[in-house]
């Protein structure tokens, strides 16, 4: 039997027409809309909980302290939210923070850095590095164990964990990440006409077109040939033939491909497409293209992915790169799910069955660190 969320076509980029609108009017980008969206979600007040807005070193967070007697200092949760850096924030993860905190008894920072496309790439990740950075340095400030810290991302949020977990890897002058939790994570550039892409290209919320397109987005702050890239026209034979050593169909399980690949050679490649998103080879922006000096130096590493979710393979292609370097990778597969499942975790009538057991699988890595 055919599965309906194989069936639909591919679309565009399915920005609200007002959003699109009020952009080809010069007036705003079409973003401000989904920001309004979040903006609109009423606060939580919990008891349980202190709750804080500070600064790190100028980016702005909000400190969640469980208020249960502890002996010694908690671990500490740094929360790096989702929206591709362009949407999302603080306010809205506030119930995902609010549970991480109150059921794994830690103290959760949520980071709200800059978001593209008035600050893109590398600037929301810059800020990411900085709040992780200042927490680690001042952890025992906030009651939190320094050799107790775990980063948390959440889509996009994932990519920032992931490539912020990189970048701290070889400071000796900062604790070490005790783990990373990676919930479905966008982490490479190289091929997406992997099964998952391809399999997905049209279930909602993450349409392929929209994937790239807010990718793109956030690297450059402007418009590109979102058809091009996907077809794979922006990568030059000799660093297609490099990411192949990590980003390769044949490391994905036969049983992901289950519901239909087709292999497709990449479009011809072009120089003019090249030279605009060039640094989406960057391994801050695609961190599973990191090299495996930096990749056998991570710290104990979840990963949550979802079956009808274009990212699902960058998901199963790090695991395996994690696990070939020597890294505990703690992996959960939800085969119900579709991208952002997460989010909506908490939300009353909107809760999902597939929201809740990410919680609690994220909550039981965290207490077993």
């Amino acid at each position: 039997m055919t599965d309906p969320r194989n069936t639909f076509t591919e679309r565009s980029e399915p920005s609200s027409p007002q959003g699109v609108l009020l952009e080809k009017l010069g007036i705003c980008h079409r973003y401000i809309i989904w920001r309004a969206v979040y903006k609109a979600m009423p606060p939580i007040k919990d008891s349980k909980l202190i709750i804080k807005d500070l600064v790190f070193d100028e980016v702005p967070v909000r400190v969640y302290w469980p208020k249960t007697s502890h002996a010694g200092n908690r671990r500490g949760v740094i929360y790096l939210h989702g929206g591709a850096g362009l949407f999302g924030s603080i306010r809205a993860s506030e119930r995902v923070c609010h549970s991480i905190a109150h059921l794994s008894d830690s103290v959760v920072v949520s980071v709200g850095f800059r978001l593209a496309p008035e600050h893109p790439y590398p600037v929301p990740f810059l800020d990411c590095c900085t709040a992780a950075i200042h927490f680690l340095k001042n952890a025992k400030e906030y009651r939190v164990d320094p050799n107790c810290i775990a980063i948390v991302g959440e889509s996009s949020g994932g990519t920032f964990a992931a490539a912020v977990c990189q970048e701290l890897v070889t400071r000796e002058d900062l604790p070490r990440l005790r783990g990373q939790v990676l919930i479905y994570p966008f982490l490479q550039t190289g091929d997406f006409d992997l099964p998952s892409y391809q399999q997905n290209q049209a279930v909602p919320p993450l349409f392929r077109k929209r994937a790239v397109h807010f990718g793109l987005r956030h690297l450059t702050g402007k418009e590109i040939d979102v058809d091009g890239v996907i077809k794979g026209a922006h990568v030059p034979y000799d660093l297609r033939e490099k990411y192949r050593k990590w980003v390769n169909v044949d490391y994905i399980p036969e049983e992901f491909k289950a519901r239909g690949y087709v292999p497709k050679a990449p479009a011809p490649f072009s120089e003019e497409l090249y030279e605009q998103v060039k640094r989406a080879g960057e391994t801050i922006y695609a961190p599973l293209l990191a090299e495996d000096h930096i990749i056998r130096q991570l710290p104990e590493t979840f990963i949550l992915t979802c079956e009808y979710d274009v990212l699902r393979d960058d998901g199963l292609l790090y695991k395996k790169r994690l696990e070939d370097n020597g890294v505990p990778v703690t992996y959960h597969h939800l085969p119900d799910a579709s991208h952002a499942t997460m989010s909506f975790y908490a939300m009353g009538p909107l809760e999902l069955p597939s929201s809740k057991i990410c919680m609690q699988h994220v909550v039981q890595f965290l207490k077993g660190l």
